[in-house]
């Protein structure tokens, strides 16, 4: 089976806090959980991925030139599903304020701390979140 490749928006404000959104309880995937703004890659770049994801997700503009990998986390969501490979990308600079534009998606985009982050919170983003703090760039999960 391939791997599937997902891209994940690492964005801190000026306080250090975490931009993560609550997902709809009806979502297909990790419903009323915090998340990383994300998106599968589809016919394009990683990076254009994410671009494209922050704008159609949040309304936010950003520049591919102010991206860089921050973090890869390999998972195995569940026994036998398919391995997707987590790329976590910072944005160093993006304009815009978050805004719910998927509301199917997504309830809401908070800035957490990240001593203070939500209990309801994506296992492999956790492990993002907690690694990019610690400065490793490589965390696997469900193998």
């Amino acid at each position: 089976m391939l791997n599937g490749v997902g891209v994940h928006l690492h964005l801190e404000d000026d306080e250090g806090r975490v931009l993560l959104g609550l997902r709809h309880p009806d979502s297909a995937y990790a419903g009323n959980t915090w998340h990383y703004l994300a998106g599968r890659c589809e016919q394009e770049s990683a990076v254009a991925c994410l671009v494209r994801e922050a704008r159609e997700e949040a309304g936010l503009v950003i520049e591919p030139a102010d991206v860089d990998l921050a973090h890869v986390v390999h998972v195995v969501d569940t026994p036998g599903g398919q391995p997707l490979m987590q790329l976590v990308f910072r944005a160093r600079r993006w304009k815009g304020d978050p805004k719910v534009l998927e509301t199917d998606k997504c309830l809401t985009w908070q800035w957490w701390p990240l001593h203070e982050l939500p209990e309801r919170l994506v296992p492999y983003t956790r492990t993002a979140l907690t690694a990019i703090a610690e400065g490793r760039t490589y965390s696997q999960l469900g193998w």
